[in-house]
């Protein structure tokens, strides 16, 4: 794996963490992107949150950067096989970064598209080469969280889709494989759907956003770390569930879109920390403190295979 090369379209959050990812298993990877400097420049941020950590030296960190390349010629990915594709949640811009990677990659394999909304069935309208295309997409920050979801569907050929997985497992990524599309893919219906729930209590009155969040970080929360959903409620035993549900499915929040609470906030331009206010007001709040408490659950999946400096 190590002799293998990967190629990232668009230098956003994710692509760039992807890069960090690639290159930190010592995998060859070339962005092609505009303005290398600005992907850079993130790329070394990351890095120095893992210096500063202690999972990674300088010296390694400078070893993983001389296998990073960035370009703005598609002609320079001619030899790859595997391209991420990480660019707008637009079909148009994605049908004409396909359109290049089919002129410019005779030996392609497959394109992962990073989508976290868009069905892989939509996106290979822009292949000619339909089987292909899939969705792979990572969790932010990609390099730290492990889960990907990959998404195939009836186009996917078993080659393409084993080339993928393959390459996200040897980067120790735990992948969750979908036998289908389905809008929201796993993660964003499971969260969304807490969430829906999370905001009508709100709206009810039965409790406010911080002792929801309380709840969530010092009860269950932490056991899904460990043990997963149906797990533990397989150990729980389902007639205690059935009885449960039952019960209480009928009191549960069924709204079909994103309620009064979250839309008012919405329209007079509260959208949370990018603006100051939100649910929560984040003005003066250390959002570097912050942030390193949301990487930190991700620290112990760290297993990178390092290259030699």
């Amino acid at each position: 794996m190590s002799e293998r090369s990967v190629a990232i379209i668009g230098k956003g959050m994710i692509g760039i963490s992807l890069a960090v990812l690639f290159t930190g298993n010592g995998i060859h990877t070339t962005v092609l992107a505009k303005g290398e400097e600005i992907g850079r420049k993130k790329y070394r941020s990351y890095y120095k949150d893992l210096i500063d950590q202690g999972f990674v030296t300088e010296q390694q960190a400078m070893a993983c950067e001389k296998l990073l390349h960035f370009t703005t010629d598609y002609s320079d990915l001619s030899n790859e096989k595997i391209v991420f594709e990480c660019v707008a949640e637009k079909l148009e811009a994605k049908y004409e970064v396909y359109k290049q990677i089919e002129i410019n990659c005779p030996r392609l394999v497959a394109v992962a598209s990073t989508t976290s909304a868009t069905s892989p069935v939509d996106l290979a309208g822009g292949m000619a080469q339909k089987e292909k295309i899939m969705v792979a997409h990572p969790w932010n920050p990609p390099h730290l969280v492990p889960c990907v979801e990959v998404v195939k569907n009836d186009f996917t050929a078993q080659d393409s889709l084993r080339a993928v997985i393959d390459l996200l497992e040897y980067c120790g990524r735990e992948v969750a494989l979908m036998n289908k599309p389905a809008p929201g893919f796993i993660g964003n219906r499971l969260q969304h759907a807490l969430y829906r729930e999370a905001v009508h209590m709100v709206e009810e009155g039965i409790c406010g956003p911080e002792d929801i969040d309380k709840c969530i970080r010092s009860s269950w929360g932490p056991r899904y770390t460990s043990i997963g959903l149906f797990e533990h409620f397989d150990y729980a035993g389902l007639d205690m569930i059935v009885s449960i549900d039952d019960y209480l499915f009928p009191d549960l929040c069924n709204d079909t879109k994103a309620q009064p609470y979250i839309r008012e906030r919405f329209d007079v331009g509260n959208l949370g920390y990018k603006t100051g206010v939100g649910v929560y007001d984040w003005r003066g709040r250390d959002i570097n403190a912050f942030r390193n408490k949301a990487s930190a659950p991700y620290l112990q999946f760290f297993n990178w295979k390092l290259p030699e400096t």
